[in-house]
């Protein structure tokens, strides 16, 4: 049995107060999690005992236990009788939990977490871009083309591009007809706002109109039914966001695992 040296941060060192105030339960969910992928309680250490934590947090032990039913359920933490909550191993985290991702980019990125990120891109969007060339109906090619006319707008802030690119991304993964497609691109998109606002081509002209005539092709593949066209549009445009982005990183001295 593994037991959290004593070296490891204790979970209240996370802040169980904002501002004077007592922690919600989502706010110690939060706290917990965080101190968890931080690695605070590495893979199969067990937390505090539940008397530590009520006493931690100031709150009771029906409040506890559904904060770790919480953890539980996003597959950081596993409860057994007579032993306590130990962390579970990375593989069985729930990385697509939206919490988690989110978490996770508070604490900073690094370029083993960013690949891992856009492989995972790599697998589901060009195959969404294939599905929507067929299934694509002239309703969603409308929206799509206005969105494109939206990313030729003069003006753009970081945010600005960065949210009609993601835009587009939900869309074409809607017009996938794929339920599937739509879950899993909202929550990888989502996760990678912060990266498309730190990347985005705002800051030069050339690199912009590139990069809003490279979704361009996308669409149009779309538009004509060119399912292997647009798979291959969409990885051109994954991959030189990865090329930038690690770019971004590496002069920013982030860590490379």
């Amino acid at each position: 049995m593994i037991v959290a040296p004593s070296r490891y941060r204790p979970i209240r060192a996370t802040a169980t107060r904002m501002g004077g105030a007592r922690m919600g339960q989502e706010q110690i969910v939060r706290a917990m999690g965080v101190a968890i992928l931080r690695g605070d309680y590495p893979e199969g250490a067990l937390l505090p005992a539940e008397g530590d934590l009520m006493a931690q947090f100031g709150i009771s032990r029906t409040v506890l236990r559904e904060v770790l039913k919480t953890l539980a359920a996003k597959g950081l933490v596993v409860s057994k009788t007579r032993v306590g909550t130990k962390v579970r191993a990375q593989v069985d985290w729930n990385m697509f939990d939206s919490d988690l991702l989110g978490w996770r980019l508070d604490l900073g990125m690094d370029l083993r977490f960013l690949n891992s990120l856009y492989e995972i891109r790599l697998a589901v969007e060009p195959a969404a871009c294939a599905l929507a060339a067929l299934r694509r109906s002239d309703e969603s090619i409308a929206r799509m083309r206005a969105l494109i006319d939206e990313f030729r707008q003069p003006g753009h802030t970081r945010l600005s591009f960065a949210e009609v690119d993601l835009a587009l991304h939900l869309e074409i993964a809607a017009a996938s007809g794929n339920p599937f497609m739509r879950s899993v691109g909202a929550i990888i998109e989502a996760a990678l706002m912060a990266s498309f606002v730190d990347s985005a081509p705002v800051d030069d002209i050339a690199r912009q109109q590139r990069s809003t005539e490279e979704h361009a092709a996308i669409v149009e593949a779309i538009a004509h039914g060119d399912a292997t066209g647009a798979a291959a549009a969409m990885t051109s445009v994954i991959e030189d966001g990865r090329k930038n982005r690690t770019a971004s990183l590496l002069a920013g001295g982030a860590k490379t695992s």
